[in-house]
């Protein structure tokens, strides 16, 4: 990625925070000046007395290679001959105290391997993409009319290795792609893969916002990753932490001596909040964003804790924060950031998807910026998961009890774009696995995970799955060893991964459970007020008239042989699915055969029929053809 010496647009538009592809300017990038071939290596540190740059190259020597002040601009560059790719580096500053910082690039795109912390020269271009044909066909679509099944991965604890080595970029786009493909999910959604020091920060805690983490290869090992995905037929949605970063010395902190990156005030675990009134900062953060989409082809960003972005009084106690000048609690800078960092994604990326992990009911989060909101497309529905999680591990003999757990969702489930997120957060410090999270003895686990699930895939909204969780992982998730798919050799757990892979192909293949996913035309209550029996039954739409579900779950261990149901349309009608069959671990108890309705009203239904209630299941009828 070729550079020269920064124009005085650029600097321009870095001060004003629009500098949207800063990374084609700042950083190190290889080039050819005045006939030589060497690298031109440009830092920002304005109040920096010098600035060098060390490395291979010149044996580590500080004074042998010192930036030239660009003027006015609070920049540093130069041009070293020679310099090759790969070589390692960092900027040593000089600090208006006269203290020596030695750090790595901030716009660096390869990094040394934790624990080392050097940044290394990397020549991005040269990797022939082969994914023509998605990025086609994905300019093409909308994301709201269309399936989206998320698998969340961890990449260094999705599969372990016997002699303790992490799977490299390259094995997992063989092994975990063909995988996610087979499981039936669209997207792989990765926990940070930026550069990081600490690996139990699972990435949260990052040093290298343009560096992809050289644990697992390097930066164009992973844009094959990401080809290998697309060729697949699966998309790939990064973790992306623009809320914190951490104080580790090499990194952002302090880079110049000042607070140059960092707001004032700590965010929590001892690490920084980002400066976002700071129009540098603003720079870097949504040329981030755009570089993503811009060189690794990626196709959706999930911004974490946006809630800590929004909030003045995240997590603090009154007296510890100042209201704005509304007199209300709203960051308006960081709000400005969002806005402006959606709009400039969209602008060069219309299809992209930015997902917020947003835990409050601030408004607007999904609707675009000219109509007031946050212009992301998609948000986590935490109150749907929280709700749904509580219902679940309560006894089946007290869920009459806590039924509005179940139903409070649609309250407002069409208010946002929304994903239901079954991810990393919810398995992990002692929250429990989803498996151990049911109640029961052995069988009911399973039972209640699979109703779950099934009630998961057609309540209304996209779907994301933490991994492990498609086989029943027993323990939490640890992020230092692989999961335990020695599992799979006990029945009950091949049983439901296999039921999990057929749900995820039963998603897709049925229209019903996506195309209207954002709108009560694509949901239609048939009885939500049971809860004496702890059962449900509603509707699922899609845009063709004749394409819908007949969808109920059943929460207890109850079983029914005779069951009358309500139905909007005469005809004849068949189960489709059924999670309570023997071959993924149930009781086999389904409805064979044709169930004809008769002309009773039920359920506020103009016909009915009666059908069985497996135990603790969840079971799709359809309408036949022409009936």
């Amino acid at each position: 990625m070729g550079s020269s010496f920064p124009g005085s647009d650029d600097v321009y538009l870095f001060h004003q925070g629009t500098l949207y592809k800063s990374y084609r300017v700042l950083g190190a990038h290889l080039c050819e000046e005045d006939g030589s071939k060497g690298v031109r290596f440009t830092v920002w540190a304005p109040r920096a007395k010098d600035v060098s740059v060390v490395g291979d190259f010149n044996v580590w020597n500080k004074e042998s290679h010192s930036l030239q002040r660009v003027e006015n601009s609070g920049l540093w560059t130069l041009f070293v001959p020679g310099v090759e790719n790969g070589d390692l580096y960092k900027f040593m500053v000089l600090t208006p105290d006269g203290y020596e910082l030695t750090k790595a690039d901030p716009f660096a795109f390869y990094a040394e391997c934790r624990p080392k912390s050097a940044s290394r020269v990397f020549e991005l271009e040269g990797y022939e993409w082969q994914d023509a044909d998605w990025m086609e066909k994905r300019a093409k679509e909308t994301v709201y009319e269309k399936p989206l099944n998320i698998y969340e991965v961890h990449l260094g604890s999705w599969k372990g290795k016997e002699d303790g080595s992490l799977y490299t970029y390259r094995e997992l786009a063989e092994e975990l792609v063909e995988y996610a493909a087979e499981m039936g999910y669209t997207h792989l959604q990765l926990l940070p893969v930026t550069e990081h020091p600490y690996d139990g920060s699972w990435g949260y805690q990052v040093t290298g916002y343009f560096a992809v983490t050289s644990r697992y290869g390097t930066p164009h090992d992973f844009m094959y990753f990401v080809d290998c995905c697309h060729r697949r037929g699966i998309g790939v949605i990064l973790d992306w932490v623009p809320a914190h970063f951490c104080k580790d010395g090499h990194g952002l902190a302090s880079f110049d001596g000042s607070k140059l990156y960092e707001a004032e005030e700590l965010y929590g675990w001892g690490t920084m909040r980002f400066d976002y009134g700071r129009p540098e900062v603003k720079s870097f953060l949504i040329s981030n964003a755009v570089f993503w989409f811009d060189i690794y082809h990626i196709d959706g960003l999930r911004m974490d804790a946006v809630a800590s972005m929004l909030y003045l009084d995240y997590g603090k106690k009154a007296g510890e924060w100042f209201p704005n000048k509304y007199g209300g609690n709203g960051n308006l800078e960081a709000i400005s950031l969002i806005k402006q960092m959606n709009e400039v994604v969209f602008s060069y990326f219309p299809h992209a998807l930015m997902i917020a992990e947003e835990s409050t009911e601030w408004p607007l989060v999904t609707r675009p910026t000219d109509m007031g909101g946050l212009g992301f497309n998609y948000k986590w529905n935490m109150g749907w998961m929280n709700d749904v999680l509580r219902y679940m591990e309560t006894d089946s003999l007290f869920r009459s009890w806590h039924h509005n757990l179940l139903t409070f969702s649609f309250l407002y489930a069409f208010s946002e774009n929304f994903i239901l997120p079954m991810s990393h957060d919810e398995v992990v410090h002692g929250k429990r696995s989803l498996i151990e999270k049911m109640p029961g003895d052995y069988w009911q686990k399973f039972a209640n995970l699979r109703v779950f699930l099934g009630y998961m895939m057609s309540h209304p909204g996209k779907k994301l799955l933490f991994m492990g969780g498609e086989f029943a992982q027993f323990i939490e998730w640890r992020y230092y060893e692989g999961l335990e798919w020695k599992l799979l050799d006990f029945p009950m757990h091949t049983a439901f991964h296999n039921y999990v892979r057929d749900l995820n192909h039963f998603y897709l293949e049925e229209k019903a459970l996506w195309e209207l996913d954002h709108g009560w035309e694509g949901f239609e209550w048939i009885d939500c007020h049971n809860n004496r029996q702890s059962i449900i039954v509603f509707v699922r739409k899609s845009k063709e008239k004749q394409n819908w579900l007949l969808i109920l779950c059943n929460f207890t261990p109850q079983y029914f042989a005779e069951f009358r149901i309500g139905t909007p349309q005469e005809g004849s009608y068949e189960e489709i699915f059924n999670s309570d069959l023997e071959i993924y671990g149930g009781s086999d108890k389904k409805n064979e055969g044709i169930l004809e309705t008769e002309k009773i009203p039920w359920h506020n239904q103009p016909y009915s029929l009666e059908m069985i209630i497996p135990p603790l299941a969840f079971v799709v009828l359809k309408q036949k053809a022409g009936k």
